[in-house]
């Protein structure tokens, strides 16, 4: 099939001087989302892309069919708060979920906050909630369009009733209650200047820490901490379990943080300036986040000397790094994912052992282990518990499993989860897949893990269309997890599911992150490459017969992939991609990703960032690559994605047509989809989410000529 591209105007006068390297940047005026050649540009692309996707003969069975299987009952786990409990509920094709309350775990639930009112397209989404000490306020986040820009409201729990003010200007925020629940602290971005509703471009800077006091307006707000000398903070702030400290904790990537604190619980109308910060941490060289205390003893979960992570205890009287102490030590292998404190004098801590959950309950005062919880392979999804109650809600999630949730009483003597509620399917017999991790070796010769899902009984003859995910990095660990479009994959394309646990993300800890970060980024892309091969030798699957697929990060990673590898592949999904790394840092919240990415503007890192960049490395494949064309390639992304926003896709789009337009071997499709009223993916719609695995799964089906089976 030829394709007729939509041709868009390069101008090659847009060069850029780095380190002395010019580099051309031909589609710069893509960068302006609200010109009107831009929005042209956008409505050309999507012209063609649409037709195509929806000229596929199996489409309706697959849009019913994701719609059969998402109309099922989806559930929160539930949380104490004062008196009563609640729990969000999705009773199958609600755009969003509703916020329920219960006063016992046993009585019918009544609604306290259905979002699906706030708008008629389910664009507007409740983003998160906290609740203050006394359970009688909550404070409620809305998010429009996708976009990470919140805004900030308050209810009477008891009466139902929202209080005037709305706090705006907000993202990247804490909401960490005054134990005398008169107010909350949160960050701002006073300072934005223009639109803040996800389509602007402009970076985020000077974030300031304030404090709001209920039934006032935020012009009356306090400011209590800000940074003035390092902008690209971001300030995380929490109040300790007794109520007497703010904990402070400014990060200026997406890696390591500061800890300062400040007395608070002798301030009875709450503060009215700046905070006198005390530091604890004073270098930007590891993570810390607090998890509870006993008095001044407060214990931290930290990376400092400890790359698979430890859980420390500083005393506030004398909190000099040579004063601390291990409460639970690093384990040589498994990484200490998280810790929260349960029922005043428990600590419920999550460890990765392999690339699955396991939950223990230990001790407080002594850190020794309790009980080990049973989990079968998968990924605890959520945790919900309370300080002052003995109830503790965890849910678990697997491939085929799409959410259990389990109850445990902590103050019994014997410790033992009790199956709360469980998610089921229709019309799917889980039992009828099978799930097995493997462990392949990548170009250097480095044990990657692998899970691999597949029909019982599938012919490992390299017939079988494989859908292989991928991340690696942030250290971000890619758990076991349910995805309703691949179970359709699974069933009606007779398909293999992959999840590829490259280097990059967090799966062995701080080391496994560094050995695919910086300077090391390409080894998470021969890790995937590595995956791919792996695959294809093994039987699972062939190279015309093989999608990849990423977001954010992993789509950088398919669309550096396909560059370095386009016979690898049959087909390629890059959603929502950092696809310009010569210019990344540039735009909103880019600015943070240097920890993972390195900055262009330094010398030493980008000679490295220009040989992986996705953008500045499309070139027609080499004589001796068979066949010498790019897979199919359907880049997705959204008019209000504050967080990776659309140009890096647009700019990628176009030079990728650009190079491939009239080369005569590229018959496979090169496409975008670009959605409007939507973000970065969080607080989707059902519509939308069942629109848009639609179009995948038909890109995929007519990109590889798949006979689907319904």
């Amino acid at each position: 099939m030829a394709f007729k591209y939509p041709v868009a105007r390069r101008n090659e006068s847009v060069v850029d001087d780095f380190h002395g390297t010019k580099i051309l940047d031909p589609y710069r005026w893509l960068e302006d989302p609200d010109s009107p050649e831009c929005k042209k540009f956008v409505e050309k692309q999507n012209a063609i892309t649409q037709p195509y996707l929806e000229n596929f003969y199996y489409r309706e069975e697959i849009k019913n069919r994701l719609t059969q299987l998402m109309n099922f009952p989806r559930y929160s786990c539930p949380s104490r708060h004062g008196d009563r409990y609640y729990f969000y509920k999705n009773s199958g094709f609600q755009n969003q979920g509703v916020l329920y309350v219960q006063d016992d775990l046993h009585d019918e639930a009544s609604v306290f906050f259905d979002p699906n009112e706030l708008s008629e397209d389910g664009t507007v989404a409740l983003n998160r909630t906290k609740f203050s000490e006394d359970g009688k306020t909550m404070c409620y986040c809305l998010s429009k369009s996708g976009s990470d820009w919140i805004t900030i409201h308050f209810r009477d729990t008891e009466t139902g009733w929202d209080y005037p003010e709305v706090l705006e200007k907000v993202k990247s925020s804490p909401l960490a209650w005054s134990h005398d629940n008169k107010g909350i602290f949160y960050a701002m971005y006073p300072e934005q200047q223009g639109k803040a509703d996800g389509s602007e471009t402009d970076s985020t800077l000077n974030q300031k820490l304030c404090y709001h006091r209920l039934n006032t307006p935020q012009s009356e707000d306090v400011l209590v901490a800000e940074f003035p000398d390092e902008p690209r903070f971001r300030i995380g702030a929490c109040v300790s379990h007794c109520g007497n400290f703010l904990i402070v904790l400014p990060a200026k990537e997406c890696k390591d943080n500061l800890v300062f604190f400040a007395e608070i619980g002798s301030l009875p109308d709450g503060p009215q300036g700046l905070l006198p910060l005390t530091q604890i941490v004073h270098k930007l060289d590891s993570d810390y986040w607090y998890v509870t205390n006993v008095g001044s003893k407060f214990i931290f979960w930290t990376n400092k000397d400890a790359p698979n992570y430890r859980l420390v205890s500083i005393d506030l009287e004398n909190p000099s790094m040579d004063q601390w102490r291990t409460l639970v030590a690093e384990h040589p292998k498994d990484v200490l994912d998280w810790a929260v404190l349960s029922n005043k004098d428990k600590l419920v801590v999550h460890y990765i052992h392999d690339v699955t959950s396991v939950l223990q309950i230990r001790d407080l005062a002594t850190g020794n282990l309790i009980k080990k919880l049973s989990l079968d392979l998968g990924k605890v999804s959520s945790v919900s518990e309370n300080r002052k109650y003995p109830e503790l809600f965890f849910s678990f999630s697997s491939f085929l499993t799409p959410g259990e949730f389990y109850m445990c009483d902590m103050s019994k003597p014997v410790i033992r989860p009790e199956l709360y509620r469980k998610t089921k399917l229709k019309d799917f017999n889980a039992s009828s897949y099978m799930k097995e991790q493997v462990f392949f070796s990548s170009k250097d010769g480095t044990k990657v893990p692998m899970f691999i899902v597949r029909k019982k009984g599938l012919k490992k003859d390299g017939s079988s269309p494989c859908l292989m995910y991928g991340y690696g990095g942030f250290n971000v660990s890619l758990l076991p997890c349910f995805s309703v479009m691949r179970l359709v994959f699974l069933q009606h394309f007779d398909g293999v599911i992959v999840y590829a646990n490259i280097r990059g993300g967090g799966e062995y800890g701080e080391s496994w992150h560094n050995a695919g970060r910086l300077l090391n980024k390409q080894n998470g892309l021969d890790d995937f490459q590595a995956a791919a091969e792996y695959l294809i030798w093994e039987g699972y699957t062939s190279s015309p017969r093989l999608t990849i697929q990423g977001r954010t990060n992993g789509g950088l990673l398919v669309a550096a992939c396909i560059n370095q590898r386009p016979e690898l592949f049959g087909a390629a999904i890059a959603e929502v991609g950092v696809l310009d790394l010569l210019r990344f840092h540039k735009f909103t919240m880019g600015h943070a990703w240097v920890s993972d990415y390195g900055s262009p503007d330094d010398p030493y890192h980008f000679p490295n960032l220009l040989a992986i960049s996705p953008l500045h490395n499309i070139k027609v494949p080499p004589k001796e690559v068979v066949p010498r064309q790019y897979p199919a390639t359907l880049l997705l992304t959204a008019n209000h994605d504050d967080r990776v926003v659309p140009l890096h896709s647009l700019k990628f789009i176009a030079q990728l047509q650009h190079t491939l337009r009239n080369h005569p071997a590229q018959t496979n499709p090169l496409l975008i989809r670009v959605d409007t009223k939507a973000g970065h993916g969080g607080g989707k719609s059902i519509a939308k989410r069942i629109a848009e695995h639609t179009d995948i799964l038909s890109f995929i089906g007519r990109s590889l000529n798949i006979q689907c089976v319904f």
